[in-house]
């Protein structure tokens, strides 16, 4: 069995997650999913015009994973305007910056105040 994805970092949930071409009603497109950490990547890469290792620091992961990242990212928009399809952002392993991922549950919650709690779902200890 593959290991899980480490969550990648995301500063702000997107406002909008839908994107379609104009004239084509939606019953009628197919649709490309876009994650929300592929989204991250591309907007502190090209928007903040960031070097890529401060966008990795910055989602807390590696500088390939980054890269690996970002081509997938650029083909999936690249295909969704060329081909005329539909482009849907949602997700993807990621974690809200202030957000903690339980090991054992996989379920997300902001982080607390104190240095040792337990997930209030399935009771797990987090040090």
């Amino acid at each position: 069995m593959p290991r899980p994805h480490k969550p990648r970092l995301v500063s702000a949930m997107p406002r909008f997650t839908y994107f379609k071409p104009t004239g084509i009603p939606v019953p009628l497109l197919s649709e490309i999913v876009l994650t929300v950490d592929e989204l991250e990547a591309i907007r502190l890469k090209d928007l903040e015009k960031l070097e890529q290792n401060e966008c990795a620091t910055r989602m807390n992961i590696a500088q390939s994973t980054l890269q690996r990242i970002l081509v997938s990212a650029h083909q999936k928009i690249a295909r969704s305007i060329v081909e005329g399809k539909a482009l849907r952002i949602h997700g993807g392993p990621y974690a809200l910056e202030g957000e903690v991922l339980c090991a054992r549950c996989r379920r997300r919650r902001r982080f607390g105040q104190a240095a040792v709690e337990n997930c209030p779902d399935c009771n797990n200890m987090r040090k």
